[in-house]
C-alpha cells in the first residue's frame, strides 16, 4: 500500500464541516489501507481561529490542542505534523517529517501550498480544488499577471464541468480531472430514526466565504448574492427553513423580517457531534449555493449534502449543473428558481419516505470516499 502525505487544515480552523470534509479523505484513504500523514502549518499572520476566544490569532494552541484529541480516536498519534507561524513543530519532528517525505509515494495536497522543506521529493504530487470557477479564475488572473502557478502531476476539482468546450470557467492551462469530494459513511442511529413533524429544512453556511473575483468583465460572488433571489422562500411554504450561518456581514434582522430561522454556526460547528445532531435534525438540506458556482454552471455540489443524505434527509440544492452528473429528483432535487424550490420542499414532504430512501443510496452510489478516493487514486496510478 502506498505512503500518503495529506496537507490540508484542521488546526489553523477547526470548524466541524471542514474537520469533517479533512477527515474524509484521512479515513477514506486509511480504509483503503494506505498509510497516511497529515500536515499542516500557517503561512500567514493570524491564520489560526480560537474557537473558544471567537479570535484569529498567531497563537496555535487551541488548533494543536484538537488535532490531538481528534487524531487519538483514529489511531493517528504519531502521524501528524503542523508548523506554526514561528516555524515552530508540533506531532512530527521536522526530522521525522524529512524522513516521510523522503520515503513518500504521494504529496496529495487540499490546500495550493507545496511544503518546500520536501514535497520536491515526493515522486508524485497532487492537487485538490473545492472551489470551482472561483479558484480556476484565481490562477488565471494571476497567471494574466505573469505569476508563476505551484506544478503538480495531476490537478482535481470538483467542477464537474469545468473544460467543457460549452462552460467559461477558465482553465488556466490545466488539465483538470474531475472527481466529487469524499463523503465518508458512518453507522449512527440518525440514519434510522426519522426527523420530527415541524423539523425544518437546514443549511450550514458562511455568508461571504471568499472575496468577489472578476473575469471577463464579470464579477462573481458568494452566497449573499443568490439569497438575494431566494430572500421571501419562507413566506411562499408552509415548511420551517433555517440557517446555521457565520459571517459579520450577515443581514440577520432582513433574513428574519422575511420568515427564515437563524443559528450561530459558529456554535453549530463547535464539535464534530453536534454538526452531525444538526443535520440529524433536519427535515432535509436546502442548499443556495455560491453566486460564482452558480453563474459559471461549475458542477459543483457539497460534500455536506451527503453527510444529510446519509442520514436520510432529502437535499434540495441550487443549480450547479451538477444535474448533469448526479441523479436528480428523487432523494436529490436541483431548483433554478423560487418556484422550483418551492415545488421541491413540496415534493419532498409529500413522499418523504421515499425520498429519503433514495437519498441513502445516491450517497452510497456517488460519494463513499473509499470508492470516490480508490477511482482519484487509479487515475494517478497508485
Amino acid at each position: 500500500m502506498a505512503r500518503i502525505i495529506l496537507n490540508g487544515s484542521i488546526a489553523k480552523y477547526p470548524v466541524a464541516g471542514l474537520v469533517q470534509f479533512i477527515l474524509a479523505w484521512i479515513l477514506g484513504l486509511k480504509r483503503l489501507g494506505h498509510h497516511v500523514y497529515f500536515i499542516e502549518k500557517c503561512e500567514w499572520e493570524n491564520a489560526c481561529y480560537d474557537m473558544e476566544k471567537k479570535e484569529m490569532t498567531n497563537d496555535a494552541s487551541f488548533g494543536v490542542g484538537y488535532l490531538k484529541k481528534l487524531f487519538k480516536n483514529y489511531d493517528m498519534n504519531h502521524s501528524w505534523c503542523f508548523k506554526d507561524i514561528k516555524g515552530n513543530y508540533f506531532g512530527m519532528s521536522k526530522n521525522s517529517l524529512k524522513r516521510i517525505f523522503e520515503n513518500a509515494d504521494l504529496y496529495l495536497d487540499l490546500e495550493w501550498a507545496c511544503w518546500e522543506e520536501g514535497s520536491e521529493k515526493v515522486p508524485v504530487k497532487a492537487f485538490f480544488d473545492g472551489e470551482p470557477g472561483w479558484f480556476q479564475i484565481k490562477l488565471h488572473n494571476m497567471l494574466e499577471k505573469g505569476n508563476l502557478l505551484l506544478a503538480y502531476d495531476y490537478y482535481f476539482t470538483d467542477g464537474l464541468n469545468i473544460g467543457k468546450p460549452e462552460n467559461i470557467i477558465p482553465t488556466a492551462g490545466i488539465d483538470w480531472q474531475k472527481t466529487l469530494a469524499p463523503v465518508l459513511l458512518m453507522n449512527d442511529n440518525s440514519t434510522q430514526i426519522p426527523p420530527t413533524k415541524d423539523a425544518p429544512f437546514t443549511t450550514v453556511m458562511s455568508w461571504q466565504a471568499h472575496k468577489e473575483v472578476s473575469y471577463l468583465n464579470q464579477v462573481y460572488g458568494q452566497k449573499d448574492k443568490e439569497f438575494e433571489k431566494f430572500m421571501e422562500l419562507p413566506s411562499i411554504t408552509n415548511q420551517s427553513l433555517e440557517i446555521a450561518v457565520r459571517g459579520t456581514k450577515t443581514p440577520v434582522k432582513l433574513l428574519n423580517s422575511n420568515g427564515w430561522k437563524i443559528k450561530k454556526a459558529s456554535e453549530i460547528s463547535f464539535t464534530l457531534k453536534g454538526y452531525h445532531d444538526y443535520l440529524a435534525a433536519s427535515k432535509g438540506e436546502l442548499c443556495i449555493a455560491k453566486n460564482v458556482f452558480v453563474a459559471t454552471k461549475s458542477g459543483w455540489f457539497g460534500e455536506r449534502a451527503g453527510y444529510y443524505m446519509q442520514k436520510g434527509r432529502p437535499v434540495i440544492s441550487q443549480e450547479t449543473g451538477f444535474s448533469q452528473h448526479i441523479p436528480c429528483g428523487e432523494g436529490l432535487l436541483a431548483f433554478e428558481n423560487i418556484d422550483q424550490a418551492v415545488n421541491s420542499i413540496e415534493s419532498v414532504v409529500s413522499n418523504y419516505e421515499h425520498h429519503s430512501k433514495k437519498a441513502k443510496e445516491i450517497v452510497g452510489d456517488y460519494f463513499d470516499a473509499e470508492k470516490v478516493l480508490n477511482k482519484m487514486l487509479n487515475v494517478i496510478g497508485i
